[in-house]
């Protein structure tokens, strides 16, 4: 029988500023291999190739703005794609005919991403068991075969985009937790991410016994609402860092021709004159 991948542990990445699509990718693999730096250069490099193939084809505006990265670190879905295809993997939209056995029988799939709105996270299958480990909670939540199939159609009936992940994913982790990239991320056993998931649901139902605000239960207005809680607190330094990479890696694509510029240079001057 085939031996337990990363000792049996399970690695999850609380929510920083609006780094969820980060935290997303690191869970489906398991580990902290991405940073926000990382996905904002495959950002960057998409904005480069969507500029050029805009100035081939005659377009006359070029737009300044990514698309693929928003300066407080929320990633377009070509960017978690770009990321997971280093490593040999393949994300495919839910309701495509290639993933129909997936809609049938999503347990015998290995991962699936969730995005609604700004929010991004993975449903991961870990050592034959799955987890949700959604950003927003403290730990990974463990779900049953049976109620995957009915969380996932909870999900697409408010509204989520869900995509299959497929590939081979990674058996082991080649950094230690001490060697983490990020200082967001942990490894929890299994026992230890119940602990905590229950302690979090306790508390929450005793918040609404003495009439604290409690979250909806369904999924849409739990991430409208909570998200915007937690991921409106922007980290300033954060957006500069990324403004800077983007700044770096993208150098200023011209749609006209240097001539062209300046024989329009000349007729401004002669008009001026």
């Amino acid at each position: 029988m085939e031996g337990v991948s990363n000792g049996g542990m399970l690695y999850h990445e609380v929510q920083e500023s609006k780094l969820c699509a980060v935290h997303c990718v690191n869970t489906i693999l398991q580990g902290p291999f991405f940073s926000e730096f990382d996905l904002a250069a495959v950002a960057s490099d998409l904005d480069r190739t969507e500029r050029q193939m805009m100035v081939q084809g005659g377009g006359d505006f070029v737009p300044e703005e990514s698309h693929n990265v928003s300066l407080d670190g929320d990633f377009s879905i070509q960017v978690l794609q770009k990321a997971l295809e280093v490593w040999d993997l393949q994300i495919i939209p839910l309701d495509s005919p290639v993933a129909e056995p997936a809609q049938i029988d999503p347990e015998l799939e290995n991962a699936f991403i969730c995005h609604l709105l700004n929010h991004w996270f993975c449903i991961r299958k870990v050592n034959g068991e799955w987890y949700n480990f959604d950003s927003l909670k403290a730990a990974p939540e463990h779900l049953s075969k049976f109620y995957l199939s009915a969380y996932l159609d909870s999900l697409k009936g408010f509204g989520w985009s869900i995509f299959l992940v497929r590939g081979k994913f990674p058996k082991e982790c080649p950094m230690s937790s001490s060697e983490a990239s990020s200082g967001f991320g942990q490894w929890l056993l299994p026992e230890d991410a119940e602990r905590i998931t229950k302690s979090c649901s306790a508390a929450q139902r005793t918040g609404s016994r003495s009439g604290q605000s409690q979250w909806p239960s369904d999924p849409y207005h739990q991430y409208e609402e909570q998200g915007t809680s937690l991921l409106d607190q922007e980290d300033e330094d954060l957006k500069a860092a990324i403004a800077a990479s983007l700044m770096d890696a993208s150098p200023a694509v011209s749609s006209k021709p240097d001539d062209a510029l300046e024989n329009e240079n000349k007729d401004n001057s002669a008009a001026n004159a």
